[in-house]
């Protein structure tokens, strides 16, 4: 009996929540989220199968999810058994040639697949490409002696809002082409932030493994401006591995996308909190 009760005031503590959302589903209802995977939410099978769930419900609500993805991890673990030596300059991979072939395997086949694999599963009907697929990441090779990394200059969007247009949820590795039909690797972040500005997108979701932006006192700072952003830069508050996501964040608002969420992947549901809650999962910075 009380386990009958239990599951009752479950069951209308889980109807309270989807009314209580409604208005956030009606508000996002047709919006672009992009959503750059990485971390934790790639950690293990039961994380990737939590994730997809809750992509598939993104699209089941009406919004049009586009998952760009990262692989460090599985990167690393590839060249070491091919005995390819790995070398980083600034928290950046150096992509020789030969490195190049081994990002372009890895990410474009058995990540981008495997993701694939977890959305299909999940019921939903995902998509993988590369930034090489019609050409739709256009780079020049970057500053630095890094070698084959690329900064996206331009993105193809029709190419990305055909499969959405058709119910399709695309799944992207970053990989880029160059002007003479070079391969080039490119950071995710920056990747993600490129694709999100060229759909001009109403939400970049970064999950990463930290909860967010935080102060100097080691609080999360949940709503941020660009200027903010900037003074706490200056200040050195936001130092290390967040200076690349802020610049990310940066460099898709004043490329037109709405906002952008530096945010926990590590915390169950993370993507549904942020846009179907009003507590949120991280840090939002606007223009």
């Amino acid at each position: 009996m009380e386990k009958s009760k239990a599951m009752k005031r479950d069951s209308i503590a889980t109807a309270r929540l989807l009314s209580e959302a409604l208005p956030l589903m009606q508000r996002y209802d047709g919006a672009v989220v992009v959503i750059k995977l990485g971390g934790h939410a790639m950690s293990s099978a039961e994380a990737m199968d939590n994730f997809a769930r809750d992509v598939v419900m993104l699209r089941q609500c009406g919004l049009n999810p586009v998952i760009v993805h990262g692989g460090g991890p599985m990167i690393n673990s590839m060249l070491e058994k091919l005995d390819i030596p790995t070398e980083f300059v600034n928290g950046k991979r150096v992509s020789t040639p030969e490195t190049v072939e081994v990002v372009e395997m890895v990410l474009s086949g058995k990540v981008n697949k495997n993701i694939v694999q977890a959305i299909n599963n999940q019921g939903g009907k995902a998509v993988g490409l590369s930034g090489k697929d019609g050409n739709f990441i256009q780079c020049v090779k970057a500053a630095g002696d890094l070698g084959m990394v690329g900064d996206p200059v331009k993105v193809d969007a029709e190419v990305i809002k055909s499969l959405t247009d058709g119910g399709f949820i695309p799944v992207i590795a970053p990989i880029g082409t160059g002007e003479n039909g070079e391969t080039f690797n490119i950071n995710g972040d920056t990747a993600a932030g490129a694709v999100a500005s060229g759909l001009d997108a109403d939400r970049l979701l970064l999950l990463t493994d930290v909860e967010g932006v935080k102060d100097a006192e080691g609080d999360v700072l949940t709503n941020l401006t660009s200027d903010q952003v900037a003074s706490l830069t200056k200040e050195g508050v936001i130092a290390g591995g967040m200076i690349p996501k802020t610049q990310t964040a940066l460099d898709a608002i004043n490329g037109g996308v709405r906002a952008v969420v530096i945010m926990d992947g590590r915390a169950p549901h993370a993507c549904l909190l942020e846009l179907f809650t009003d507590y949120g999962a991280g840090s939002m910075i606007r223009a």
